[in-house]
Order: structure tokens, then sequence, then C-alpha cells
């Protein structure tokens, strides 16, 4: 190759070069700011855990062993006897320690350097209240809350085999089932409820860094048992908060559908029942609900407890309660009665009275409940009662409004 052409291509090349060189120049210059603008930079916030900047720290995290104590964790992680007892003793105004919980969290935060020592100890309490615990010099002790979220939920559910086990199987929280249970429990028979059966329910979820801690208020819902709709309207009164119907009739009945929660019907009202123990043919004026040895009995309403005793020709442990001068009711085959109870006693609505157990003629655990109208036994499973107060005049407006748009969200037609 000759001179003359090494030079051309040499001279291209740099001409190449100055060219690319310069373009890059100007694309630089045209991304800076101004000359005499202020040039603002973003600087994350850093994450707090705890109030505490969570990468400064080096974390772990556990859970509270049976029968472990605050002493139990710390001197295990190298902090001293004497730190301890100090600790413990400036918590006394915050934080009884000893009420220390098993199974609760606590978070350990440690320096980043290669000694790793202690610093701070972070013990929750529930899913919002948690305690700091300082385990340098100042060895301080304070309170602090979690910012808790609520998030607005609407969640439609078609039964299966059990409201229970309908909420377990859709990942939602069992406890949802337990308060629907408690809203309608004037109106839904829990026990009759079927395969086909449907239900929504507007509510809200309490959640905390992300994490669901609970359920918040439930405001409307609707229960489709065998093709009537029931519908459940929180409306706020004068008086507070209740559950209405669609037509403002409150959910609130003079007895309770059923005196225990989530069992099975074993046994119906008959006249001529086979006795499972006796194995004779003999009137069962009653309904056994079976539930394990243990479970919440709780009267069907308000009333006096006539007597509370053992029944020896095969009741076992039994409550009488007269609800007014028609109505009375029988809890048999208890294993316990409620602590403090006694006969003479006022007893509320839904108030425990007793506990699933076979006391008495029993082939196993189970509540024989009983009703008596005028001192003769009825089916306890056909009784009908009164609703409480509607909704009060001076209100249906309001009422009106805000069932429309419940109803709309609900998405089911009102007949």
């Amino acid at each position: 190759m000759s001179k003359r052409r090494i030079y051309w291509i040499t001279g291209l090349v740099i001409i190449a070069l100055v060219i690319f060189l310069t373009f890059r120049f100007i694309h630089y210059y045209q991304k800076l700011p101004p000359l005499g603008d202020d040039v603002v930079v973003t600087v994350p916030e850093p994450k707090l855990l705890y109030g505490l900047p969570a990468d400064s720290f080096h974390i772990e995290v556990s859970f509270i062993a049976r029968n472990q104590n605050l002493s139990d964790i710390l001197i295990d992680r190298g902090v001293s006897a004497q730190v301890v007892d100090q600790i413990a003793k400036n918590s006394v105004s915050v934080f009884d320690v000893r009420k220390m919980k098993a199974g609760n969290q606590y978070t350990m935060f440690y320096s980043k350097d290669a000694a790793r020592s202690p610093r701070f100890l972070a013990y929750q309490n529930n899913g919002v209240d948690y305690y700091l615990y300082s385990l340098t010099d100042s060895m301080n002790v304070s309170a602090g809350k979690h910012d808790v979220i609520s998030k607005r939920q609407t969640f439609t559910g078609v039964i299966n085999s059990s409201l229970w086990n309908t909420m377990k199987d859709s990942n939602i929280s069992p406890l949802l089932a337990v308060e629907l249970s408690d809203i309608y429990a004037w109106t839904i028979d829990f026990f009759a409820i079927q395969k086909g059966d449907r239900f929504t329910v507007i509510y809200d979820e309490d959640f905390v860094n992300g994490e669901s801690i609970g359920l918040g208020k439930i405001y409307s819902a609707s229960f489709t048992q065998g093709g009537t709709t029931s519908f459940a309207i929180r409306f706020t009164q004068e008086d507070g908060d209740s559950f209405f119907d669609e037509k403002g009739n409150s959910l609130r009945k003079a007895f309770l559908k059923a005196p225990l929660k989530f069992s099975r019907i074993s046994s119906r009202f008959s006249n001529n029942r086979m006795h499972p123990v006796l194995r004779i043919v003999r009137p069962h004026h009653g309904v056994d609900y079976a539930a394990a040895t243990g479970t919440p009995v709780y009267t069907i309403g308000d009333g006096v407890v006539l007597q509370k005793s053992y029944q020896p020709a095969g009741g076992g442990n039994f409550v009488k309660i007269r609800h007014n001068s028609v109505y009375t009711t029988t809890y048999m085959h208890l294993s316990k009665f409620a602590a403090g109870l006694k006969a003479g006693q006022r007893v509320k609505q839904g108030e425990v009275i007793g506990y699933v157990g076979a006391t008495g003629l029993a082939s196993g655990p189970h509540l024989d409940f009983r009703v008596y109208v005028g001192g003769t036994a009825v089916d306890p499973l056909t009784i009908k009662s009164e609703p409480a107060e509607p909704v009060k005049p001076a209100n249906l407006g309001k009422f009106n409004t805000l069932r429309d748009s419940v109803v709309k969200l609900l998405n089911i037609k009102v007949l």
C-alpha cells in the first residue's frame, strides 16, 4: 500500500473520530441544566422498620418460644444480665415484660460491623402495637404503633360444604365467617345452608406493611339461601350502628337462630326417636347439635336463669332460662357451666351460659336444646320471632339512598 493511500485512510479515520466526539459532546451538553439553575437530586428515603433505618443494621426476626422471656432472649445474644435488669426496670411504666407471649414476633437489630453488637430489640405485641428496647447506653423503652391501612374489599362466595370452608378455600380470613354468622344470627339458619347457596360481603381489611392483620368494619352483605336473598345493610342512627334488611327492618330478632356456632344437627325434634343410649323409642322434644366438648353455648335471648343443676334422669348438667311469660329454653349435657352463672341471674342474648359436653345419658358430646311455649315443648327450628325496632321514620330517606347504592354494589335485584 502506498504512503499516499495510508495518509488518506488515516485522515478519514481522524475526521470520523472528530465528528463522533463532537456529536457526543453536543448530546451531553444538551442534558445539562442551564447556567444559574439549581440542580435537584432526589435521594431515596431510608426504609424504616420500627422507626429505625433498616439499612443501617443487620436484622434478625424470631418468635418467642414457649417459656422464653426477655432475659433468655437478650443474654443468649450477648447482652449482660445487668443491662437486662435495667431494661426490665425501665420498661415497668411502658410495658410489663412478663406479659410477652409465646409465638409473638420480635426483631433484633445488630451493628453492621464485624462485631455485630446487639443495638435494639423490637417486640411485636399485636398487629399494630410494638415496644422498642434500646440495648445501648440509654436503655430506653418506648411504645409505638404501625400505620394501619384499611382497604375496602368485596368478596363473593358460593357454598360447597360450609361457610367456614368457603372462606378458607378462597384464602379469605375465616373470621369473616364468624362475623357474618353474628350479623345473620337472627335471619339465616347456618345449619341448613346447602351447596350452591351464595353470599357477597363488602368490608374493610386492615394491613400493616402490606400484610393483612385482620378485619375491619363490615358495611353490607347479601346471603342467598334456597333462592331467597337476605340483605344486611349497616346504618347509623342516633342510638348507634345496626344492620337492617332492604326494607329497613332490623336483622336483630327476639331469639338467635341457634345456641352455638359451626356445628351440625345430629337429631331433630321427634315424638318417637330411638334413644342412642337406652335403645328404646321415646319422644325427643328438642334438637341435638353435635359439637366438640368445650364449644361455647349461648342463650338465644334475654332472660332469667330458672335452674342450673345436674339432672340424673338423663340431661346431665343443664341450664333452664325463662325469656318471658311465654318462652322458656333448656340447654342439656353441658360439660360445665359458665363461670359465676347461678339461678335468678339475668342473662343477655348471646351470653355464654355453658359448654358442650356429654354429661348424663349421652353417646357423645352434643347439646340437647329445647324450647317451651306456654309450658309445651315445640320444635326449636320452627320458632319465628318479631324483629327489633326498624329504621326510624325520620331516617328512612337517608337509609333508602344508602340501600340503593349498596344493592347496586352487591349487584342483586331487590324484589
